[in-house]
């Protein structure tokens, strides 16, 4: 059986309620996430808009929030390395994507994500998508670190 999730975590020089901030508020997430949102986070809504990422212009970020816990947790699902426009996706099982936050002894925040469900992928897209996403929250975890550290 191949991986399900996805697991990176990291310690943000940071308070818990300024990295809730880049988490949570739709245009601090974006540009650390490179994507412009078009409204705020609702649980039950569709989060929505155009990534901008270098290559990825042409393709509409998705994502559909599960939980919000304030200054705690934050949880939504996708589809997984949905990139190609002419792709139907919506009969695929999205995977869902999880961020815990907790107090540091120092005064800064751990970050926690994972990402699980990519067993219930087609097999045809699993390989691809796993190692595009466990490269990507790698990258997305130092964005994360370097937009907090230049915007405190």
């Amino acid at each position: 059986m191949e991986p399900d999730c996805i697991e990176k975590d990291t310690e943000l020089s940071a308070p818990v309620s300024r990295v809730w901030r880049a988490l949570t508020d739709h245009n601090e997430f974006g540009e650390w996430f490179r994507v412009r949102l078009e409204a705020p986070f609702q649980v039950g809504e569709e989060a929505h808009g155009p990534i901008t990422h270098p290559g990825f212009e042409n393709v509409t970020w998705r994502a559909v929030v599960q939980q919000i816990d304030p200054e705690q947790y934050f949880a939504f699902t996708w589809h997984p390395y949905a990139i190609d426009p002419k792709m139907d996706y919506s009969r695929e099982v999205p995977t869902l994507v999880e961020f815990r936050l907790q107090s540091t002894a120092s005064g800064g925040t751990r970050l926690d994500l994972s990402e699980c469900g990519f067993n219930d992928l087609p097999p045809n897209r699993y390989k691809e998508a796993f190692e595009n996403h466990d490269k990507g929250w790698t990258q997305q975890m130092k964005n994360i670190a370097d937009f907090i550290a230049g915007h405190p």
